[in-house]
């Protein structure tokens, strides 16, 4: 147990330095930085930019210009860098309750009215008052009950814009993006990651958040508020190392 407070000591400087830099002024916001360098690939990709066709030069009379991206074409995020927002709405209830209840009850008994004609004997050896015809009489009652219930309920409604970081080798894009609100000294931060499929995409370069696979989404803050709420450093550490 020495070892992890040790460790927690040699840590408290630098949690300390950080905590009066927000307590005087304020949390900082996160620099603007590409979301790839935040997702870990664990599987190889394969870029867009590889995928996609060369454009064509115009011919003297077409209206189109090489590099354009508009003039019916599909704007739909399909290439690394490629922006599409992220519609989450999430009305989430479950309801949930169990008990149980069991009761057993049993008895036995058993008596030696003969033995060998040793019965007599028996009642020597024994301590007194001991009748062979009850030798031995046992009984067991057993009850138990348990009760349960799960009630929960979210509600989330937020809209984010996120980057494709990766193509993978089906199509299925990865995308992630981040957003942040600082109001006064408390900073809100939303995240969003997931795997998405080309067609999914909605015409208006929208999806879903049910529409994307492994999806992890963060919305939370840091700031005055937030740490105020927060259990307190020596208080979580002695919970957490306490045997009892």
């Amino acid at each position: 147990m020495r070892l992890p407070l040790l460790a927690a000591l040699a840590l408290l400087p630098l949690g300390a330095c950080s905590t009066v830099h927000e307590a005087v002024a304020g949390p900082d916001l996160t620099p603007v930085r590409y979301p790839a360098a935040l997702v870990p690939q664990q599987q190889p990709v394969i870029l867009a930019s590889a995928n996609q066709p060369m454009a064509t030069p115009a011919s003297a009379n077409s209206l189109w210009r090489t590099g354009a991206r508009a003039f019916f074409i599909d704007q739909r995020a399909n290439r690394v860098g490629d922006i599409l927002t992220v519609q989450i709405e999430i009305d989430d209830r479950a309801q949930t309750s169990n008990s149980t209840s069991s009761s057993r009850t049993s008895g036995a008994s058993a008596g030696v009215p003969n033995f060998l004609g040793l019965e007599s004997s028996l009642g020597r050896v024994l301590p007194g008052g001991f009748d062979p015809a009850n030798a031995i009489s046992t009984n067991s009652a057993s009850n138990n009950a348990g009760s349960g219930s799960v009630s929960r309920a979210e509600k989330i409604s937020l809209t984010i814009a996120a980057v494709v970081t990766a193509v993978l080798p089906n199509g299925n894009m990865m995308i992630q993006g981040t957003q942040e609100v600082r109001t006064n000294a408390e900073v809100r931060q939303l995240s969003v990651a997931g795997i998405v499929r080309p067609e999914d995409i909605s015409s208006a370069n929208t999806i879903r958040h049910t529409q994307i696979a492994e999806a992890r989404i963060s919305y939370g803050g840091r700031g005055d508020i937030s740490r105020v709420q927060k259990t307190p450093a020596g208080q979580a550490l002695v919970e957490t190392f306490s045997p009892f």
